[in-house]
């Protein structure tokens, strides 16, 4: 209360705070989903190319999912890739592949229809996430008619780079999200890959207040000798600006977050059932039921889809067989949204301190190459580059885990580790918002000490949960803020006011040593 406005006589109350300005910790686990939707409007109006928050996978298919049709008819499908079966010659030597009869048939898809970013999304959920921004930069776009050639690498010609660009620029204007997650990304040919990478991380760096998660052009179907290739392609690629603001997974992981009901035969051969029959009714081995269903669905029998796909199911072992390795084959997913849900599950266990590894990834069965110990080396250490990859390896009888914590700045001795980069991201984003309150505040001692006081109870908090190293918080952390040792006079006469916090952040034991010795026996 200011003394100068009492002027009459009487009783005035004067309400002391007792508590200071505290910091709140922002959130940690906040990813930003840039890509390709079914759709993007809700209650008529259009979220295309609009940082949406949501809470939940439900929200998401409010937003961004395709209206179910009125019963009976089959819900709409949300994503539908084609798939063609392509004889073969001889046995093929890469992709997937099933034998019907004595002939070969690779299992190859529309490079058209292909798409990651809704399963992703439904792995990010299944694995622990909460809170995420959906940037839809668009719809899918038509089918090509054609399957890609056995052995190369699917190439979307719908998922534009600049599409992915203009989606993360409007990030720009978003402080909330830690993670940035372009599924599609890999989507793109080998060079516009490298482009959006480079320009993700240059955006990280500016802004640092989130990381990019990657995934790696290749790891969907590595050849087991040439691997590395492409390992070496991702890491010429990504320049040399904000690495310790990217993070890598290898390989891709086979799912099961597509079941059984997602496909059917109108995924085959772009739904022409006439290139389907010769298949299921071969001359060699006829099925007369098979064929007369595929006749009844051409003249439009009444039925629904999953009718009519039961029925083939029921009369034809080779139609069952076909579907099993299309739906293994379009459950073989980019890792980079199953591990924004594993860091918002590990986040939520403890802080962004702890390193999201040594854990497994709900809804993964399979790896496409089980890598060895060995061959992890060169994916985790490069002398030259520096650019650390993070491995998703099998362990016998313990099953599939996350078994890398690295940023791609390896060499590094400050940022080489997640858990660190993101922990210094939540500590310096928190004091940050928290200092706002300050601004214009006189910049003399009683300011001074107010923020000392502030950042310093904010940072024991934070030491007493694990989150900084140290047998004491004054090894813990440190915060100076003064007239002649961190500001000069010069500072103060320019509206400078400079505050020093130094932090012991935890660091992973990535390397566990056990020294074992012989001891001599010993009379008792």
């Amino acid at each position: 209360m200011n003394e100068s406005n009492i002027k009459a006589p009487g009783v005035y109350i004067d309400e002391i705070n007792a508590f200071p300005n505290s910091v709140v910790p922002v959130a940690t686990a906040v990813p930003a989903f840039i890509g390709y939707t079914p759709q993007a409007m809700y209650e008529g109006k259009s979220y295309t190319g609009v940082a949406q928050k949501i809470t939940s996978f439900a929200e998401f298919q409010s937003i961004y999912c395709l209206p179910d049709p009125p019963a009976p008819a089959d819900p709409a499908k949300q994503y539908s890739p084609e798939y063609y079966l392509v004889q073969q010659k001889s046995q093929p030597t890469q992709g997937d592949y099933m034998m019907i009869g004595t002939d070969y048939y690779s299992i190859l898809p529309d490079p058209n229809t292909v798409y990651y970013m809704y399963n992703s999304i439904r792995m990010f959920y299944d694995n622990g996430g909460g809170d995420a921004y959906i940037v839809s930069v668009g719809s899918y776009g038509p089918s090509s008619g054609t399957p890609i050639n056995p052995g190369d690498q699917i190439i979307n010609p719908n998922v534009q780079v600049n599409d992915l660009k203009s989606g993360l620029a409007v990030l720009q204007n978003e402080q909330e999200p830690t993670m940035y997650v372009c599924p599609d990304a890999t989507l793109l040919d080998v060079a516009n890959n490298g482009a959006l990478m480079q320009e993700m991380l240059l955006q990280n760096e500016d802004m640092q207040t989130a990381i990019s998660i990657f995934d790696i052009i290749g790891g969907n179907d590595p050849d087991p000798i040439l691997y590395m290739d492409d390992i070496t392609t991702f890491r010429e690629n990504t320049g040399t600006n904000g690495l310790d603001y990217g993070v890598a997974y290898y390989p891709f992981v086979g799912t099961s977050v597509m079941q059984s009901t997602d496909i059917d035969y109108t995924n085959l051969f772009g739904g022409d059932l006439s290139q389907l029959e010769p298949l299921l009714n071969p001359p060699s081995d006829p099925n007369e039921t098979a064929a007369t269903i595929i006749s009844n669905i051409q003249a439009g029998n009444g039925l629904t889809v999953s009718q009519n796909n039961n029925s083939l199911i029921a009369a034809s072992p080779t139609y069952s067989l076909i579907l099993k390795h299309v739906l293994t084959d379009a459950n073989l997913l980019p890792p980079s949204g199953a591990m924004a849900g594993v860091i918002t599950k590990t986040d939520n266990e403890g802080g962004p301190w702890l390193a999201p590894a040594n854990t497994s990834v709900v809804d993964v069965s399979s790896l496409p190459i089980n890598l060895s110990e060995s061959q992890q080396g060169d994916l985790n250490m490069d002398a030259v580059s520096g650019k650390s990859i993070n491995a998703i390896r099998s362990f016998n009888g313990i099953g599939i885990l996350v078994w890398g914590a690295r940023t791609l700045d390896g060499n590094s001795g400050d940022w080489k580790y997640i858990s660190v980069r993101r922990t210094m991201i939540f500590l310096e984003q928190s004091c940050k918002l928290a200092a706002q309150s300050y601004v214009f505040a006189p910049n003399t001692k009683n300011t001074w000490e107010a923020i000392k006081a502030m950042v310093s109870s904010f940072l024991t908090s934070i030491w007493k949960e694990g989150g900084l190293q140290g047998a004491s918080a004054d090894d813990a952390f440190s915060v100076d803020c003064g007239l002649g040792t961190t500001m000069t006079s010069d500072d103060i006469t320019n509206g400078y006011l400079r505050v020093t916090v130094k932090v012991a952040v935890t660091h992973p034991a990535e390397f566990l040593i056990l020294s074992f010795e012989q001891q001599q026996a010993t009379s008792s």
